[in-house]
Order: C-alpha cells, then structure tokens, then sequence
C-alpha cells in the first residue's frame, strides 16, 4: 500500500471530546473507577467502601473511601510513617510494613465501628477469609483498589491487603499474587512459608547478611538507619513480631508531642493555650481622644 494521509476535517474537530482532566494526567484509571464506585439503585444511598492503597518514595497510605456525588469521602486512614509509634522505626516502605500499615488500617476501622472482628490469632501466611457471625454484625467489606499500579506477583500492595484482610476486614482476593505463588497444572498455588517470611522481613534479613558476608562497605551505606537504629538481621523478625501485637493493642496511639516528624523533635511541646486577640478596639469617650491627640502632639515636638 501507499502511503495514505491522515486528514482530520471539520467533522473530527466539531466531535472532538476533551477526556477527564484526571485521565489527562494520568492519575485515575475510570474505567476501573466506574466498576469499583457504581452502586445498586436499591441500595438507597449506601456507601460502597474501596480499600485504597498508594505508594511514594517514603511512604505507604492506606484508606477506606466511599464515594459521593461530588467527591470521595475518607472514612479512615493509616500511614507508614506512623508506625515508629509501634516499634518500626527504619525501613517504611518495603513489604513487611505494608503489611502493619493494613492491619494498622483494619484494627481502626473495627475499633471505630465497634466490630469484635479480630482477624488471624497467629500470622502463619495462610490465606484468611473473614467469616461473618450470622447473630451479630457483618465484618467491614470494601473492595481493593489498586489505582494504577501493575497488580505483579509478590507487589508491596498485596502485602497490605493482607494485613488488612488479617486485621478482620472482608475484602474479596484470591491467594495468586502473594509472595511465594507457583505455576503447577492445577493451576496457581500459594506457599505461605514464603508469604509469612516476608510479612516478619525475613526476606530483608537474607538480604543483610549477604550483604555482611561479600561487601561490608555497601552493607554500611545501604543499611546505615537500621545500623543507627541498633537493628541488625537477627531483630528484624521481632521487631514486626512486637509491631504487630502493639497495633493490636492500641491502633489510636497518638504522637508524641515533642516529635515533628521527618524534622527532628521540639525541646518543648506546643502550647496549647494562646492569648485571645482584640478584633475590635473598644469605644473610647470624646474627652479620651483629644487626650491621645495631644499626647502624639508633644511626641512628635519632642
């Protein structure tokens, strides 16, 4: 064939329809947000949950959205860099935290709502679906949303599915992308020893040593929070163990007041009381004007 010119005429342009702004940027993918949204009519008005997870750089964010016809309401949220609340002060962003950072999610959603689902007794890496009590309350249902991450085998978002699934949330998966998934002829199989190391960093542990044994120097440059930290291979195992039983405990554990974050800590806490201002100046009689009128007077012959 010939080379066959494109020509966009004035029926193309008159037709042309700008696509959402946020599909322009590249930041939501609708036609996954239209089936996670989209509510049955005879549901009248009730709220259909998503399980959000994002990654940055330095941080994992869990949330529970639903949304409205205006916007998207956030029922609650979890972060990644509140976990040193918990124990876990290096390392935010790998799979392990992922994890703490879902059920950090799951265990205030139920505390919230009241909901005696505590989820897994004991992490083992198995696979665990929440049963509902049929003579009390449903469990919190919500559905995973991905944004517009690539869904791979073993991806830190599975990891804090898990936890939250764990933490005694009902949200429908299946065991295929968890660390560890095999192909055999039966089909995809799980191997929960394998999920269960990365949940307690025994992956990061393999990883520390190795690094110990063939180069030191990059050991120091590549690990020097946790080596800041006094955290060394053999604690990393507990420290999440001990993380796991703190969110657990107390999923509301507040800040402290002299901790500014990723800037240090305060030498003395915030005040909390601050004098009250004057937004109108009280009336003053005729006789206390001139009186000011005179004094600015011999002031500025002075």
């Amino acid at each position: 064939m010939g080379f066959i010119k494109v020509v966009k005429n004035k029926a193309y342009f008159k037709r042309y329809q700008v696509k959402f702004k946020r599909r322009r940027q590249a930041k939501t993918d609708y036609h996954a947000r239209k089936r996670l949204v989209i509510q049955d009519k005879n549901k009248y008005k009730t709220p259909k949950y998503r399980f959000v997870v994002r990654i940055t750089n330095k941080d994992i964010i869990c949330q529970i959205f639903s949304a409205d016809i205006t916007h998207d309401v956030c029922m609650l949220a979890a972060y990644a860099h509140e976990l040193p609340r918990y124990g876990v002060k290096v390392g935010l962003t790998n799979y392990s935290a992922a994890y703490c950072t879902g059920l950090l999610l799951a265990r205030r959603v139920n505390k919230k709502l009241g909901l005696d689902y505590e989820g897994v007794e004991e992490v083992d890496g198995e696979d665990f679906n929440v049963e509902a009590d049929p003579e009390g309350s449903a469990p919190f249902r919500a559905l995973m949303d991905v944004g517009l991450r690539r869904t791979t085998t073993g991806a830190r978002i599975f990891g804090a599915l898990k936890g939250a699934c764990d933490g005694g949330l009902d949200i429908p998966h299946s065991d295929r992308r968890f660390p560890g998934t095999e192909d055999s002829p039966k089909g995809y199989v799980g191997n929960p020893e394998t999920h269960k190391e990365y949940i307690f960093g025994n992956h990061i542990k393999e990883y520390m040593e190795s690094l110990i044994e063939d180069d030191e120097e990059a050991y120091n440059k590549q690990f020097s929070k946790y080596i800041a930290a006094g955290i060394g291979p053999d604690e990393i195992e507990d420290m999440y163990a001990k993380c796991h039983e703190t969110i657990r405990a107390d999923p509301f554990v507040k800040r402290d007041p002299l901790d500014k974050g990723h800037w240090g800590k305060r030498d003395e806490p915030k005040p909390t009381e601050f004098p009250k201002k004057q937004w109108q100046q009280q009336k003053i009689s005729k006789k206390q004007r001139a009186g000011r009128v005179r004094q600015k007077l011999k002031n500025l012959l002075k």
